[in-house]
């Protein structure tokens, strides 16, 4: 009669282990944790390595090893059955979150269902912003948006990896994104700000005007100029928030006022690199013709 392995033996307690856990991505370090943590109760040896132990589950369970492409550094992980790309874009930082279009997603501010999903891991130290010029603005807008490169393909998406300044996850918040799984997102008020900000990582102008329309009832202006402040961006985006509110309508002028208490010094851009624009005096802005 052959003996079976321990590991072998122990099969239908790690699968329990595994199918009762609300986590369904691993990197490889949280799998030696969990085999360090179980190996005196599964009796397996000393000598029985974490290599020998990821081999097993591979290839007599349901786990699944993922490898995302990065270019600046590809990224190993394990899934436990299939799991969605937020459930495996957050295992990639567990103090990054998801914004722009993602975000919009998330919080029902667009009909569209986003093949990139955006997340951002903050760099460690805030950048600084210099003085301001209207020559400097205009060379910058007139220019293409520098957008990320740092993207892997998982599965029928993309994950879009950025380096957003350091804010201390201002405007963070956490939700449900099914089956007990939680995941970090800007908050209404932060995601209308960032997609003003980067509309190239939010479905571009149109779908930026459609989400303010599709906010109306469902966040406090009070907190995203108090956000707005916080981030104390060197661009005047407030001309561009303030566009966009009086554009979807719904906003009363005390809200509106919010914004325009707010300097308009210099000439601004709805966007980068515009080819025909119309001028919208009252904030300052250059917009998309027939934009308006």
């Amino acid at each position: 009669m052959v003996r079976k392995p321990p590991i072998a033996l122990a099969k239908p307690d790690l699968v329990r282990l595994f199918d009762e856990s609300p986590k369904r991505v691993y990197s490889r370090g949280e799998l030696a944790k969990i085999l360090a943590a179980n190996r005196s109760f599964w009796r397996l040896p000393e000598r029985f390595t974490l290599t020998e132990f990821v081999s097993f589950l591979l290839k007599q369970t349901r786990l699944k090893a993922v490898r995302l492409a990065f270019p600046n550094r590809p990224v190993a992980r394990f899934t436990w059955g299939d799991a969605d790309a937020l459930s495996v874009a957050q295992s990639l930082r567990a103090d990054g979150y998801f914004t722009h279009f993602t975000a919009m997603h998330l919080h029902g501010l667009t009909d569209q269902i986003p093949k990139t999903v955006y997340f951002n891991c903050e760099q460690a130290i805030s950048g600084g912003g210099g003085a301001l010029t209207q020559e400097g603005i205009d060379r910058a807008f007139k220019a293409k948006c520098r957008v990320s490169k740092n993207v892997a393909s998982y599965r029928d998406q993309t994950i879009c990896l950025l380096n957003g300044r350091n804010t201390g996850g201002l405007g963070v918040i956490a939700v449900d994104v099914g089956d007990g799984t939680q995941v970090r997102v800007t908050s209404i008020e932060r995601t209308l700000i960032d997609i003003v900000v980067r509309p190239v990582y939010s479905g571009g102008v149109h779908e930026v005007a459609r989400a303010f329309e599709k906010a109306r009832g469902l966040f406090s202006v009070n907190k995203l100029v108090a956000l707005l402040k916080k981030l104390n961006f060197t661009y005047p985006y407030h001309q561009a928030i303030g566009f966009y509110l009086e554009r979807a309508g719904g906003y009363g002028p005390a809200q509106l006022d919010l914004l325009r208490e707010f300097e308009r010094q210099f000439d601004f851009y709805l966007a980068h690199e515009m080819n025909q624009t119309q001028y919208v005096p009252e904030w300052r802005l250059f917009v998309p013709k027939g934009f308006q």
